[in-house]
């Protein structure tokens, strides 16, 4: 079938696998960007809980028009304190905003004695 609306991050179905949660995503958006991969990129995703403090993701990404084969990763997570997006802030320009308010904040509280 062939989809006339691309959803900008894809369609994704997920089911499970024993003990993993599957989602399999296609049908991207030519706009989506992705390590350079194209809108035809297959994305499978697996998350599978290993201990009650620990949770195993990995990923593989296979589009022949951007990589002559599959390729994978995987991420532990674990429960150490607040869960934030694994992603690249570089470039991020509210980032630099918070930052920069932040050390504002830190030069004018009082210095603590010890």
């Amino acid at each position: 079938m062939t989809h006339r609306v691309h959803q900008w991050l894809g369609d994704s179905r997920g089911h499970w696998e024993g003990d993993a949660l599957v989602v399999e995503t296609t049908n991207f958006n030519e706009r989506a960007s992705f390590e350079g991969a194209s809108k035809d990129m297959h994305l499978v995703e697996r998350w599978t809980r290993v201990a009650d403090d620990r949770i195993d993701y990995r990923f593989t990404v296979n589009d022949p028009a951007t990589w002559t084969k599959p390729w994978s990763a995987a991420i532990a997570w674990t429960r150490s304190g607040p869960i934030y997006e694994y992603a690249c802030h570089e470039d991020n320009y509210g980032m630099y905003g918070i930052l920069s308010d932040a050390r504002a904040d830190e030069q004018k509280a009082p210095l603590s004695k010890k």
